[in-house]
């Protein structure tokens, strides 16, 4: 069973992520063009951010342009300066170890990028090293935005993510099994 995010999980993920901080200016269209970017990510910023995804999420879940789009494209103006540098930190990685743009990969030169970059051992930094920074800004911000979904939360057995209710009932019957 494949989970698509779509714009609704990823405006679940922002107002759960910003809760009394704006929420209400999200700019989410309906007429928006996936290949464009939003603020500072391009279209060119949004594609390399579906393409990590695929890399960092569950086999399970696909990230869309739109999801991707929708969530990145709602931070803040120098959140989204951050981001887009990132992506062309991880590009210059790519280029350098593998010849292309991240983007323009196949899923498994991809993974060998972040590694041979150091990006799945290194300590998240916003403004440490490349491989501390595309960690911080890009593979950090994918999984925040993952798992604050409550879609994307219930893969890793989360039933209620930070920002969403459940009280105390949610918080103490034992997490449900699989087998039934």
């Amino acid at each position: 069973m494949t989970l698509t995010l779509t714009r609704r999980d990823a405006v679940a993920a922002l107002v759960a992520g910003s809760v009394g901080v704006g929420a209400p200016a999200l700019v989410v269209s309906e007429d928006d063009d996936p290949a464009t970017g939003s603020g500072d990510l391009s279209g060119a910023d949004v594609s390399t951010l579906v393409a990590l995804a695929e890399i960092v999420y569950p086999s399970e879940v696909e990230a869309t342009q739109r999801f991707v789009r929708t969530y990145a494209g709602n931070f803040p103006e120098d959140r989204q300066s951050a981001v887009a540098e990132a992506v062309g930190l991880l590009d210059d990685g790519a280029r350098r170890y593998a010849g292309r743009d991240f983007a323009d990969l196949p899923a498994a030169q991809r993974g060998a990028v972040l590694r041979r970059m150091g990006v799945d051992t290194v300590e998240s930094d916003p403004t440490g090293s490349a491989p501390a920074r595309v960690r911080y800004h890009l593979v950090n911000s994918l999984l925040y935005a993952l798992f604050t979904t409550p879609r994307g939360s219930e893969l890793v057995g989360i039933q209620n993510p930070k920002g969403y209710p459940g009280g105390y009932e949610s918080q103490t019957r034992a997490p449900e099994d699989d087998d039934g």
